[in-house]
């Protein structure tokens, strides 16, 4: 019976967690900007044009790879470009 309550508090636990994270991300979107060429390998956050999922470059600085990254900050950062290099 313990581990049952455990379980279930656990579950809205998460849901609670998961729905103020999605209801933040258009607020991030909206003052954030795409920096690609500065992610460290395995940090990036969205898909690359050769992996499928945040988390899964294989290579620093990867040209492709990108991060959301303050407005304005990523043209500032060596080897940061807002579009995607080959």
């Amino acid at each position: 019976m313990k581990n049952s309550k455990l379980a279930v508090s656990a579950a809205l636990g998460s849901l609670l967690a998961f729905g103020t994270v999605t209801a933040s991300l258009p607020a991030l979107a909206a003052d954030s900007e795409k920096c690609y060429g500065v992610v460290k390998a395995g940090k990036n956050d969205c898909q690359t044009n050769t992996s499928a999922c945040a988390g899964t470059s294989t290579a620093d600085h990867q040209g492709d790879a990108w991060v959301y990254v303050p407005k304005g900050l990523c043209e500032k950062i060596v080897g940061g470009s807002l579009e995607a290099k080959s």
